[in-house]
């Protein structure tokens, strides 16, 4: 297991772990962007199964990558290599674990309510709009937390 704390691929100081989480990361808007695309074809059972599937994976990939954090020594090792000021770093992280926090929260949410609007039968129907909304406000929150987890990459491993 130790293979994962070596240097990355991405020709940066970060180890091989934070690579991985952060190119999943980085495609993870463009396969939920699909999954949208399979909703609005109509597909509603794919587009059911790939939103858990990706939920799943995501969930999977943040734990491995808490597991990384942790195991290094945290952030505090991480930045040791980094020109960037630790007030500054420290700002920025705290923004991006919010809207990560929040945005895990609002998939959980569209997850939870379009399953009970599926057992009921409103689901496609009735609460489309409601779910849609909720879609996109997810769907925002993991782009914002795509982009603000490049930003914290980027001022631990490039700065």
């Amino acid at each position: 297991m130790d293979f994962i704390f070596q240097s990355g691929f991405l020709g940066t100081r970060a180890p091989l772990f934070m690579d991985i989480v952060s190119v999943i990361v980085a495609f993870l808007p463009f396969l939920i962007f699909g999954a949208i695309f399979l909703a609005k074809q109509k597909n509603y059972q794919a587009h059911e199964s790939v939103q858990k599937l990706l939920f799943v994976v995501t969930v999977i990939v943040v734990a491995f990558f808490e597991f990384g954090v942790r195991v290094v020594g945290g952030y505090k090792h991480l930045i040791e290599g980094s020109s960037v000021g630790h007030n500054y770093f420290i700002y920025v992280l705290i923004f991006h674990i919010i809207i990560s926090v929040v945005t895990l929260v609002l998939w959980i949410m569209t997850l939870h309510y379009a399953k009970r609007y599926k057992k009921q039968g409103t689901l496609p129907g009735l609460y489309s709009k409601a779910h849609q909304k909720a879609g996109q406000r997810t769907f925002i929150g993991i782009i914002l937390t795509m982009l603000t987890g490049g930003w914290v990459y980027a001022l631990l491993f490039v700065y």
